[in-house]
């Protein structure tokens, strides 16, 4: 979910998106996380050797179960989302390019976006995937006043967005940028980086002598369009890809539209274990190996999130 502005960074994953205590959560507990859905997806190669170019570089655990474990938030199309029984989208379509370097399975389970980084760091999931926008904050485990909530995670970062503004089609209150916001009620959802964006601007309106923003966080995505759609909310946020992917299926491409430039805009990376330096290791090269030989690039045309495309692989970049 966008740099500090992200689900769930490509605004703000950006879900586009400094980051507030849902992102850095390791110490929620785990049944924070809610319902699970589960989601095959490609087939495993062996539990003990592959021939595949970059197996040896995996853990040995690893090695032998044949499969990553991904946390995931699927309700970001066009990034994840679930169709037919399944999780679908930008990034189980890189995990399944990165699974071919790699020899293993990539093996999404949906949860709540709050809940990923706790459970990634209690053991649940070997990674998390989830448009998760790399901050200093979500690396160090503090939330959005600099408190200690936990370990942190490391970030291998694949992809890059930034928050962008969703209004009802027309846009009957002719927003046109973030500033444009001040004294309005706005739709989020709660624990992404947008969010923080949102607060950001907040305080920045009132310091220019204007009205703060009315934000209202809804504890899924789906909530805070509603919410816009129904006119209770002026304008939604979210990572850019998202938002415009929204804008072109909603109503047939009647609900929305999506205004001004994408802000703030930061890298999505996928969250690993601090402890476990050999993973991040290993998906750092296997990012490297899907941008050269070409099929990131094929990924993110299907999907219309070439915007979003990077050079390399980095990690922990985020500010």
């Amino acid at each position: 979910m966008t740099a500090s502005s992200t689900r769930r960074t490509t605004a703000a994953r950006t879900r586009t998106a400094a980051v507030g205590a849902i992102a850095v959560a390791g110490a929620l507990i785990l049944t924070g996380c809610g319902d699970q859905t589960d989601s095959g997806g490609g087939t495993k190669e062996s539990s003990s050797s592959s021939s595949a170019p970059l197996f040896d570089k995996l853990p040995a655990k690893i090695q032998k179960a044949g499969v990553i474990k991904v946390g995931t938030n699927a309700e970001y199309a066009p990034m994840e989302y679930q169709e037919g029984g399944k999780i679908v989208g930008v990034d189980p379509d890189i995990a399944a390019a990165l699974g071919k370097q790699l020899g293993v399975e990539f093996q999404f389970t949906s949860g709540s976006f709050d809940g990923l980084i706790s459970s990634l760091n209690s053991g649940r999931y070997d990674v998390a995937m989830s448009s998760i926008t790399d901050t200093k904050a979500r690396q160090e485990g503090l939330d959005d006043k600099g408190k200690k909530l936990g370990p942190g995670v490391d970030f291998v970062d694949y992809f890059t967005a930034g928050t962008a503004i969703y209004v009802q089609k027309g846009n009957p209150k002719k927003i046109g940028s973030i500033e444009d916001l001040c004294g309005q009620k706005v739709a989020v959802q709660h624990g992404t980086t947008y969010e923080q964006a949102l607060q950001k601007q907040s305080k920045a309106c009132t310091t220019a002598g204007k009205k703060k923003l009315d934000i209202e966080a809804f504890d899924n995505d789906t909530e805070a369009q509603t919410r816009v759609k129904s006119g209770g909310a002026v304008a939604g946020v979210n990572d850019y890809p998202v938002a415009v992917d929204i804008a072109r299926k909603a109503d047939g491409g009647n609900a929305f539209e999506v205004v001004g430039e994408q802000v703030d805009a930061g890298p999505f990376g996928i969250a690993v274990n601090k402890e476990n330096k050999e993973l991040t290791s290993a998906l750092e090269a296997a990012v490297n190996a899907i941008i050269k030989d070409g099929t990131y690039k094929k990924v993110l045309d299907k999907w219309g999130a070439q915007t979003g495309a990077v050079d390399q692989a980095a990690v922990n970049s985020g500010k």
